[in-house]
């Protein structure tokens, strides 16, 4: 399954916004440092209108949506990678996600405590940053020294990753996030995302900002856009305290109100919306009387590899895939239709996956 981290800095908004993004209550929130003891992970729906009006279509009550796990990690604070605050621990949960969602206090409140006594959105970017950047290099410097006597002894493999991890280390000077495709190709493209650094991993800023910001946001996220504009990274406004009141009201009330607010969609739908971009991933349906599925796979994903996802025999015994696309299914109304009207195909093995397939695979093992 999918999973992003939540960083930031102690007081952030970190926790509040976890407790939204799993409509729950599970993890703290309070106003001091370090409230996280523990990640808190939870499962979390990716929102799809497509799979309602399928359920309808197919009459069945079963539909299971894809999904993304987040993690709340506690608050980093400056030397965290030398095990500062709460240390090493948190760096290396932030090590097992695919994509990470950076908070960044972009509103004043006098009642709210912030780490270093200021409020500047940069500033602390670039501390987490550092910390992350610094851990990554400890990492590299190991492995380095790890690799000597095979280099030596010409192991081509050896200097092949000798070669990667010392480029990685001159990028991790600028304590930054590092876009590897643009600094590597072909098998040294390979090495490097087999690096598990945590400083090439996907990077969304989640702004967070008070109610009355939330439409337009302010100079704070003037800034961190700036700043994500040059490092490659997303942004994202949201307000963790509106979006954890979201929780409580139904969907038609969260719509109303996030219209007063003059915003179409809340802050978590398009964060996930951005996690997906940054991963570069889309999503295929299978439905039927028995249930309406969502699947997440990567862009480019051809049919085989996308009926591994549910199930490593689909993918050995692949023939061919039957695909009718959502809006061609929903206009004809049901699978015979869509056949009669000529609006399904047969598919192989070469067959590159869309947004939105409806897809039936055939298989043999």
């Amino acid at each position: 399954m999918l999973r992003a981290g939540i960083v930031g800095l102690p007081n952030v908004g970190k926790s509040t916004l976890f407790n939204a993004l799993t409509s729950s209550r599970n993890a703290q929130s309070e106003n001091y440092p370090f409230c996280t003891i523990e990640p808190n992970v939870g499962v979390v729906s990716v929102p799809d209108e497509r799979l309602q009006v399928l359920k309808k279509l197919v009459k069945t009550d079963v539909v299971i949506p894809t999904a993304i796990e987040f993690v709340d990690i506690a608050g980093l604070v400056k030397g965290a990678s030398k095990g500062e605050g709460l240390g090493n621990q948190f760096l290396h949960n932030i090590r097992e996600v695919d994509a990470i969602i950076q908070v960044v206090r972009c509103f004043d409140d006098e009642n709210t405590i912030h780490v270093s006594g200021r409020i500047n959105p940069i500033d602390d970017i670039e501390t987490i940053n550092t910390e992350l950047a610094l851990a990554d290099m400890a990492s590299v410097e190991r492995r380095l020294e790890r690799l000597v006597k095979q280099v030596k002894s010409g192991d081509k493999q050896a200097i092949l990753e000798h070669k990667v991890l010392t480029k990685l280390n001159e990028l991790l000077q600028d304590a930054t996030f590092i876009n590897i495709e643009e600094h590597f190709e072909d098998e040294e493209l390979d090495v490097a995302k087999n690096s598990q650094l945590m400083c090439i991993k996907p990077m969304i800023y989640a702004a967070n900002v008070s109610e009355s910001d939330l439409a337009t946001g302010n100079a704070y996220v003037d800034k961190v856009k700036e700043y994500a504009a040059k490092h490659g990274a997303d942004v994202v406004i949201i307000s963790a305290k509106i979006e954890e009141e979201l929780v409580d009201l139904s969907t038609e009330e969260a719509k109303d109100f996030l219209n007063d607010l003059g915003v179409e969609n809340s802050g978590i739908e398009r964060m996930i919306q951005s996690v997906y971009k940054l991963l570069d991933l889309t999503t295929f349906i299978t439905a039927g009387e028995k249930e309406v599925h969502a699947w997440t796979v990567k862009n480019g994903s051809k049919a085989p590899k996308a009926a591994g996802v549910i199930h490593t025999d689909f993918e050995k015994g692949f023939i061919r895939a039957e695909v009718t696309g959502y809006n061609d299914f929903v206009e004809a109304g049901s699978y015979a239709a869509a056949r009669d009207r000529g609006l399904t195909r047969l598919e192989g093995k070469e067959y590159v996956i869309q947004d939105g397939d409806i897809v039936h695979f055939r298989f043999n093992v």
